[in-house]
């Protein structure tokens, strides 16, 4: 019965470590996200993503100069 005891404080162990990683992780995002294309309004981490989504998504039109 030592095992039955063992198993059943494992799962408790475990489930209180799998809560402690839940939730919503939206403000740590939106502080990565520090520039915006000023076409669509996207948001990105850094210059060099905005030079790519130039490229991708706005072909026609020219990166901002990096004013950073």
């Amino acid at each position: 019965m030592t095992r039955g005891k063992q198993k059943i404080e494992a799962q408790k162990k475990n489930a209180e470590k799998n809560q402690k990683g839940k939730g919503s992780q939206l403000e740590a995002r939106a502080v990565g996200l520090k520039v915006i294309c000023p076409i669509c309004k996207a948001q990105l981490a850094n210059h060099n993503q905005l030079v790519d989504h130039y490229s991708s998504k706005h072909p026609k039109e020219n990166p901002p100069s990096n004013s950073e």
